[in-house]
């Protein structure tokens, strides 16, 4: 864009320094790609076309700074698309997808620009540099090698043709599945709700109400709804019929089926990986990870599952005990594994997840994130109330250093709605780094929670509590960044280190010191029980099994679809040989299936990496006994060198060095082991 035509999408004009939402419209956003596409190639020929040498400034540091507009148009198109997006925003994203994808393999295979790189790559041991700047180079050079920099003109065409159709492939698979979550709702009367608690009751009822039906309940296939109507509803008709819609988005014929996409993409994934020299696709997305291998990843999951088969073997035992008690003459089937095993819980450990709810309200669960992350970094934050974002339920707050300086700004978009794709998420608007004139971070996070009828709060479950933090860790990791470069700012790590920061501020939900200042009931305002806490510590790896085998399961799945040297031909035929081979209990089903397992097959991001999560946990563990080492959760100095060396430090140094720094050592499985309940 340029002076002479300003665009709110790309001249940042609201408060804080965040874009004037008020004034964009959907209808503008084709407009400025267009003219952002065209600025960033501009940008690009002219670094590729400079007649002097390359140099640090004028190619690295430039082509780091370029495209600015374009990211900030994409910043907030990628907000919408998956938090509130409609038909426009749809119809633009099958557009823009692929043509996205074939901006950057033009930039990627720039063969006068690849080649200013590849000089200074050649030469960086003569360039004096800080070991942040040759981490930089390094992962821009074997970044250019990957997209293709190095082969011929008929693979460089036949690879920029492959990334365009993925990336089409990538938009429709995730719209498939929203438009599957949108057109279902199952509606029920009083009559139909025996089991269920209060609150649930409550949600059901706003999301009945939200759809035209004043008077009714739905259950919708957001979890924050379906796990709940899972785990406590008597009719197992009902719970079967919610299980089976769940289970088959992405698999109801018609428009929205994603069997063949995902066909395709496992496809075109193979071939992709073969033309950049790697056996299969898990080879070429673990080159650049901690992992490395897929057998690296073997050696993390199989241990693991067979734990949890046990583990499972054990509970199926118990489970099937309540279920002839009660009068179920069947065997247990994946409806009815939640419902059976809170019975469990309850006679174990004499409460159940209901009891807990009304200690977990929404407002309290957000204000022990901020407080959590007070007492570590000395951060606070403000809300600012009446600036417009992307939709009215997003909040605003301010980030303020322990100094009063500006840190970062944070947004966050808490309820479910069905503009918005399911899952919780982490992004940013813009990253923090320091190069050129600098940037602070704009850093947001999306749920999916229930929302309650007006009124009444919010409230969560343990689980749900668990989210709130987990992707407030990853906003942290945003928010703290400390970096000189772009590209290794804030969440720019690898795949299976990203998700450390995250999961380790899941600890302290439930440090004795945050829940007895921040569980306070919702309508009397008392803390929770001391007999309440200890009861659910006691209970805290209850369900592991169960928790391992779904998890565990999408992991593998995942890993073997791309493990393979050739793709398969039917993948959900392999889905169930595999579970097969693995030994899948009837029981229960895969946390994401094949045809919306939306972090593998709705873009690139998880593809090969849903294992991430247990590797990093294997990390996080680990961290935490470095504060338990101390006796304090809190330490200071813990506290100093995890900011320093895991929250601030993004991927400005390997992610082994990083950890070595603020741990002293790489950790074990075991304490992910013990941790899950499963050593």
């Amino acid at each position: 864009m340029t002076a002479s035509a300003p665009s709110p999408l790309v001249d940042w004009t609201g408060p804080l320094g965040l874009p004037d939402f008020q004034k964009i419209t959907d209808d503008t956003f084709e407009a400025a790609f267009d003219a952002c596409f065209v600025a960033h190639d501009a940008e690009i020929e002219a670094i590729a076309a400079n007649p002097e040498a390359p140099t640090i400034v004028n190619t690295l540091a430039a082509l780091e700074l370029a495209g600015k507009p374009l990211g900030r148009v994409s910043a907030i198109f990628w907000c919408k698309a998956g938090a509130d997006t409609n038909d426009t925003i749809q119809a633009l994203e099958r557009a823009i997808s692929p043509r996205m994808a074939r901006h950057y393999s033009a930039i990627g295979m720039n063969e006068r620009l690849f080649a200013r790189i590849d000089d200074l790559y050649a030469r960086r041991s003569e360039l004096d540099l800080d070991a942040e700047t040759a981490r930089v180079l390094e992962l821009t050079w074997k970044g250019f090698v990957r997209s293709g920099a190095k082969l011929g003109d008929a693979d460089k065409k036949r690879l920029a043709a492959i990334n365009e159709e993925l990336a089409s492939l990538g938009a429709r698979f995730g719209q498939n599945v929203l438009a599957d979550e949108r057109s279902f709702a199952l509606f029920l009367d009083e009559t139909d709700l025996a089991g269920l608690p209060h609150s649930l009751r409550s949600s059901m009822a706003e999301a009945a109400s939200s759809r035209g039906q004043d008077g009714k309940f739905a259950v919708t296939l957001s979890r924050s709804i379906l796990e709940p109507f899972l785990t406590f509803s008597d009719r197992r008709d009902l719970r079967e019929a919610a299980f089976r819609a769940f289970a088959a988005r992405g698999e109801n014929e018609g428009d929205s089926d994603n069997r063949g996409v995902v066909a395709s993409m496992l496809r075109l994934r193979s071939e992709k990986a073969k033309l950049l020299g790697y056996p299969s696709y898990a080879a070429l997305k673990l080159d650049n990870t901690m992992a490395k291998t897929p057998d690296a990843v073997a050696r993390l999951l199989d241990p693991v599952w067979e734990k949890a088969l046990e583990k499972v073997a054990e509970d199926q035992t118990e489970l099937t005990r309540i279920a002839t008690a009660g009068g179920l003459n069947e065997p247990l089937a994946p409806w009815d594994w939640r419902y059976y095993q809170e019975k469990l819980r309850s006679e174990r450990y004499a409460f159940d997840e209901q009891q807990l709810k009304p200690y977990f309200k929404l407002e309290n669960v957000i204000a022990a994130c901020f407080d959590v992350a007070n007492q570590l970094f000395g951060l606070t934050f403000e809300e600012k109330m009446g600036i417009a974002a992307w939709h009215p339920d997003v909040r605003v707050f301010e980030v303020k250093n322990a100094d009063g300086s500006h840190r970062a700004v944070f947004l966050a978009d808490y309820f479910n709605r069905p503009s918005k794709r399911s899952g919780a998420w982490m992004s940013s608007l813009r990253g923090g780094w320091s190069l050129g004139d600098g940037s602070t971070p704009i850093i947001y996070n999306v749920m999916n929670f229930a929302k309650a009828p007006q009124g009444e709060a919010a409230l969560l479950s343990i689980d749900e509590a668990h989210t709130l933090f987990h992707e407030f860790g990853h906003a942290l990791h945003g928010m703290l960044s400390d970096v000189t470069w772009p590209s290794v700012s804030g969440t720019g790590v690898s795949r299976d280190f990203v998700e450390l920061p995250s999961q380790l501020y899941e600890h302290w939900l439930t440090v004795p010191h945050v829940i007895e200042k921040h569980a306070r009931h919702a309508e009397t305002g008392e803390p929770m029980p001391r007999e309440l806490m200890d009861r659910m510590a006691a209970a805290r790896t209850f369900g592991a099994g169960f928790a391992t085998v779904e998890f565990a399961a999408s992991a593998l799945i995942d890993m073997a679809y791309h493990a393979a040297e050739d793709a398969p031909e039917d993948p959900l035929a392999f889905e169930q040989e595999m579970l097969a081979r693995l030994r899948m209990p009837d029981a229960i089903a895969m946390r994401h299936r094949t045809p919306h397992f939306a972090h593998v097959f709705s873009g690139d991001g998880y593809s090969a990496g849903y294992y991430s999560y247990m590797w990093s946990e294997v990390l996080d563990a680990d961290a935490f006994s470095a504060f338990e080492e101390t006796g304090d959760p809190f330490d200071r100095d813990t506290a100093e060198r995890l900011r320093k060396h895991i929250y601030a430090a993004g991927g400005s140094r390997d992610p082994e060095e990083l950890y070595t720094a603020f741990r002293g050592k790489m950790p074990s499985p075991d304490a992910m082991m013990r941790k899950r309940g499963l050593g």
